[in-house]
């Protein structure tokens, strides 16, 4: 798994053990990076919340799209999420807490890259 933030790294290493679930961790920023052999799935989880990111995340995950990865994306509606670019695959009603979020159950959507972005 690949995350900048050191805080989502730890907590991901943490699931993995408690899970018995191998886990290989990056702390690099990969989204400049070229497709490879490294990665044959990608799942991306709410990254599409700020506009910089979000183009860059997008490009990242539309080429390793086009090498053949299968890609995932779960996002709670971000305003950068770019739909007209995407298939969504399911939807999903997840309760949260009131104090974090402005309802008790946030709408959130599985995504996939159109093959028409490619």
């Amino acid at each position: 798994m690949s995350d900048i933030d050191t805080f989502a790294i730890a907590a991901a290493e943490l699931n993995a053990e408690v899970n018995q679930v191998h886990l290989t961790s990056c702390g690099e920023d990969v989204l400049d990076t070229q497709p490879n052999d490294r990665w044959q799935t990608i799942l991306a989880g709410d990254i599409f919340y700020e506009r910089d990111t979000a183009a860059r995340a997008f490009a990242f995950m539309a080429d390793y799209a086009s090498a053949g990865a299968t890609i995932l994306i779960g996002d709670p509606g971000r305003t950068f999420l770019p739909k007209a670019k995407l298939v969504r695959l399911a939807d999903y009603r997840v309760p949260v807490t009131r104090d974090l979020e402005d309802a008790e159950i946030k709408h959130t959507a599985v995504w996939t890259i159109s093959p028409d972005s490619l």
